[in-house]
């Protein structure tokens, strides 16, 4: 049997750091890969032009610490977002098509309501612990509550509960109704605490050189150690004796195993020797699905028109769009649309997007370059796009959430906040960590 100092499964940021860790250190490891590259949830490819489309995650924030701390090392560039951006932006809602930066619908005692209930939230967000949420005094309690349950409490009117939701929609997360007070507490005390969703905080940096390329370097580092095509199916865990099996039947032996499998993908695995506590943990967690659509023009026609190419889309299949980058637009279809959204025949999914894009821009938006669909809810390696915790989530899974149990370790996206790429180079980096203490 083939053996290792350590066994990382999946190419994504988190195994890619966590491996790059390792073999910095002097340890023997292997990336076991089931696709045929590396990236996980990062993916680019490449237009006409030689322009970089990012498919999958591509914005992080200044907080983003060791993301970008990752970046430098890489000798990669950060620069600004679409935050930075001048320009109006676009409201498509059922009254209509609007533009302006201030939410169209609400009156101004409806604004004061929205601001007041922000400031309690920020202030109660300021009382949890982002790193350990359940020692909170009324942690349970706080989890119990959806988000929207929370603001009718607060003296929410329907126009803030409005914002809300259409904000959840842009960012293709779970409906506010359906979000733990919790989970979001933690989420935006990770950030400063400094309202519902600050995009100056979470949003305002990319890197120049495509997001994806930070997992293609960490790749190229590490070459043949990474195999490829190479699905598991089982992992066992036993002391020095721990090994995986391959969906081909050939097993690895490894002293340490580390995990930065997506929470879907997981529970598809045999697993044994490892805790009934520490699996029913890992196996509570979900995702929020989502489809990334990514439109590339020749130019960014939208600026001659005095719009940044944000939009907020409240009854159409996608949330929202925003420039990804020069002549480049993204959008999301949040959780909330996917039943429809496959529902619509494979041939008319993309004239249809198309036609809602048109609605805001006009007929521009169906001269592209190229349009891609990119279905993160129904692919088998990931099963979703970013967390998400349901009332009760966070509870059920536990303090061992984050944690490891030697000399199975676990990490990824998953295991910080709400899936976004700086919990996955975070644990990453923290599993290689903990593996090289323990030796």
């Amino acid at each position: 049997m083939e053996r290792h100092d350590v066994i990382v499964l999946g190419a994504g940021l988190a195994g890619l750091a966590a491996a790059r860790d390792l073999v910095a250190a002097g340890t023997d490891v292997v990336v076991l890969e089931a696709r045929a590259r590396a990236g996980g949830r990062v993916e680019q490819t490449v237009a006409d032009d030689g322009r970089l489309v990012q498919l999958g995650g591509e914005i992080i924030g200044t907080f983003h610490t060791a993301y970008r701390q990752l970046v430098g090392e890489l000798g990669l560039t950060l620069g600004p977002t679409f935050v930075a951006s001048e320009g109006e932006t676009t409201w498509q809602l059922g009254e209509g098509v609007y533009l302006g930066d201030d939410l169209p619908w609400m009156t101004s005692a409806d604004r004061r309501v929205y601001d007041r209930v922000e400031r309690e939230f920020s202030a109660l967000a300021a009382t949890v612990d982002p790193e350990d949420p359940l020692s909170h005094p009324e942690a349970s309690t706080l989890d119990s509550l959806s988000v929207a349950d929370w603001v009718r409490a607060q003296g929410g009117t329907p126009a803030v509960l409005r914002a809300l939701e259409l904000s959840a929609r842009v960012l293709a997360v779970e409906s506010i109704e359906r979000t733990s007070l919790l989970a979001d507490l933690r989420k935006e005390s990770a950030a400063g605490a400094d309202g519902f969703y600050n995009y100056e905080a979470w949003e305002n940096e990319r890197v120049l050189e495509g997001s994806a390329t930070v997992a293609l370097r960490m790749a190229e580092q590490l070459g043949a150690r990474i195999r490829y095509s190479s699905p598991v199916s089982r992992i066992h865990i036993d002391g020095s004796a721990s090994y995986v099996q391959l969906a081909s039947g050939e097993a690895i032996a490894a002293a340490a195993i580390v995990s930065s499998l997506p929470a879907g993908p997981l529970r598809d695995l045999q697993i044994t020797g490892v805790s009934d506590e520490r699996l029913t943990s890992l196996h509570r967690q979900r995702h929020a699905p989502a489809v990334k659509v990514a439109a590339v023009y020749q130019e960014a026609f939208w600026e001659a028109e005095g719009r940044n190419g944000t939009t907020y889309m409240e009854n159409t299949l996608l949330g929202g769009t925003w420039a990804q980058n020069s002549g480049i637009l993204s959008g999301l279809i949040p959780p909330s649309s996917l039943g429809e959204y496959f529902a619509t025949p494979a041939h008319r999914r993309q004239p249809e997007l198309t036609a809602e894009i048109a609605g805001l821009f006009g007929g521009q938006v169906s001269d592209y370059a190229r349009f891609y669909l990119r279905n993160w809810a129904t692919d088998p390696w990931t099963k979703g796009y970013v967390t998400g915790w349901r009332p009760g989530d966070v509870t059920a899974v536990g303090p061992l959430h984050g944690t490891h149990e030697p000399p199975f370790y676990v990490c990824g996206s998953d295991q910080w906040v709400c899936g976004y790429m700086e919990g996955a180079v975070r644990t990453g980096r923290g599993a290689a960590a903990a593996i090289l203490a323990a030796r």
